[in-house]
């Protein structure tokens, strides 16, 4: 009987290494392309999210400017002004948002 000479064994062994850690590769390059779509799609939905709270808040900024809005929240607030006559109604319904608008800021 003839014995396998020992190079060719160390390259058997070595090839055979070879596949497995091909394999491997093969198989986590899928698994990382699997999880990144992934995080890509969910940081993709949150950009969007951040995108429209800036939105709001540049609008929310933009009104801030206005006099019309001050005097229109102040009046929200309970305030009236310097030359108004203040008529209250006792049997009146108070609501916990009294008569204002909310802007829902993020």
């Amino acid at each position: 009987m003839r014995r396998i000479p020992l190079l060719m064994v160390i390259t058997s062994v070595l090839a055979g290494l070879g596949i497995i850690q091909m394999a491997f590769l093969i198989g986590q390059g899928a698994y990382r392309a699997v999880n990144w779509q992934g995080e890509a799609g969910r940081i993709r939905l949150e950009n969007a999210q951040l995108r429209q709270d800036i939105a709001v808040l540049e609008s929310v900024r933009d009104r801030a400017a206005m006099p019309e809005y001050l005097a229109e929240l102040a009046r929200c607030q309970g305030f009236v002004g310097a030359r108004e006559q203040v008529v209250v109604d006792e049997q009146a319904s108070v609501t916990d948002d009294g008569n204002c608008e909310h802007v829902a800021l993020p």
